[in-house]
């Protein structure tokens, strides 16, 4: 396991802060302020590939490995966290599972759009009475001949507002528990006005401490009907695909929260070289510098985890421990180092005239989607007690 990037990975990484710096930053505060999904962004972001990067350019990928996705997310969320996670749940939610488990037509109609960027995806699992619990799923869809009727809603859908077609979780045989969730494919119903039926409705959009440029929307079934051709694999076996799905996400929101960590540190390190107090620059004392010690030391930690569980996805083999361990120790890491730039910063880090303040509301999110912090120990705690 060697994590030094190859030339073809430096290369994309240039690339990307290149692009993260002259595009994405200057809209930042912007995006934030105003909660506007960043469509020229995105559109921007998959001419360089970024929306399908560790997929096979057969499928309309770009052809690199799980460590430059990784490699992708950090550098976008280092400048802005709503950017980041929109990129995240393209690849890793929306793309793995297609990659994975589609069908040719299905991959053919959505997947290689998705991968280009010229559609773009949501993951719908959570609901408003299922979050951590994903087999407390209300939704249900009723086979009828060749079609589902769907009915029921989703909450907290990063990407829904905006979105093509969603990878939606029902239920297809309540009396079966999570032997009774399937995968559906579903596409976005009427945009204004008219029915719904054969596609799903968007509906309000939450509002949130942070990363508020996410389109986060409810999303509603109404006697939806959809194709049995869109389900994914086979009928039961969708709590099984979700969860695997959720691994490569861990993964993911792990290189936001490194990303949004390194930004913080960033901003903090120059505030501290410039700040005056005593007569001196701030840096010069020992409790900032021990700050930035700690910061700069479990940003390096956090950031050969996220490798490595990139690095464990990339050999086929199962990675859920590793993913877990990733997230829960990067998302966390982000609530602290962000705390601490702002601490850094003094008032000003308390202004939303200093990018920090944003931040320290984007991390926090970290800890919460994707499994919470507890669900990750719930996780790794299983593995460890297992290998024992």
């Amino acid at each position: 396991m060697n994590f030094e990037l190859n030339e073809e990975q430096e290369l994309l990484q240039r690339t990307v802060r290149e692009f993260a710096r002259n595009e994405v930053q200057p809209r930042a505060k912007e995006l934030d302020e105003t909660g506007e999904f960043p469509l020229d962004t995105f559109r921007k972001a998959a001419a360089l590939g970024l929306t399908g990067v560790a997929f096979p350019e057969s499928e309309g990928g770009a052809g690199f490995d799980h460590i430059s996705t990784a490699l992708v997310i950090e550098e976008i969320s280092r400048v802005c966290a709503s950017t980041g996670v929109i990129l995240s749940v393209q690849n890793s939610l929306c793309g793995e599972v297609l990659h994975r488990l589609g069908s040719d037509a299905q991959k053919k109609k959505y997947l290689a759009p998705f991968l280009r960027g010229e559609k773009i995806g949501c993951y719908a699992l959570t609901e408003a009475q299922a979050g951590s619990d994903a087999r407390a799923i209300e939704t249900r869809a009723v086979r009828k001949g060749d079609r589902y009727v769907v009915n029921g809603s989703k909450a907290w859908i990063t990407n829904g507002g905006v979105a093509d077609a969603a990878i939606v979780y029902v239920k297809t045989d309540p009396a079966a528990g999570e032997k009774g969730i399937s995968a559906l494919i579903i596409d976005r119903g009427a945009r204004a006005g008219g029915s719904a039926a054969t596609g799903f409705r968007v509906g309000k959009e939450e509002k949130k401490l942070g990363i508020h440029a996410t389109a986060c929307v409810e999303l509603w079934f109404d006697d939806c009907e959809v194709p049995v051709e869109n389900r994914i694999g086979e009928e039961g076996e969708g709590y099984r695909i979700a969860l695997s799905t959720l691994d490569g996400g861990r993964v993911g929101i792990a290189a936001q929260a490194t990303g949004i960590a390194q930004g913080a540190f960033d901003q903090a390190l120059a505030y501290a070289q410039q700040r005056r107090a005593f007569g001196h620059a701030i840096s010069d004392f020992q409790a900032i510098q021990f700050m930035l010690a700690d910061t700069a030391t479990e940003i390096e930690a956090a950031r050969c985890l996220v490798r490595q569980a990139a690095w464990k996805q990339d050999t086929g083999a199962r990675f859920s421990r590793e993913a877990s361990i990733a997230k829960l120790f990067a998302s966390e890491l982000a609530t602290r180092a962000t705390h601490k730039a702002m601490q850094i910063h003094g008032a000003n880090g308390y202004s939303r005239e200093f990018p920090v303040e944003r931040m320290y509301r984007d991390a926090r999110v970290t800890e919460i989607y994707e499994g919470t912090s507890q669900i990750q120990r719930l996780v790794i705690a299983a593995q460890v007690l297992k290998s024992a």
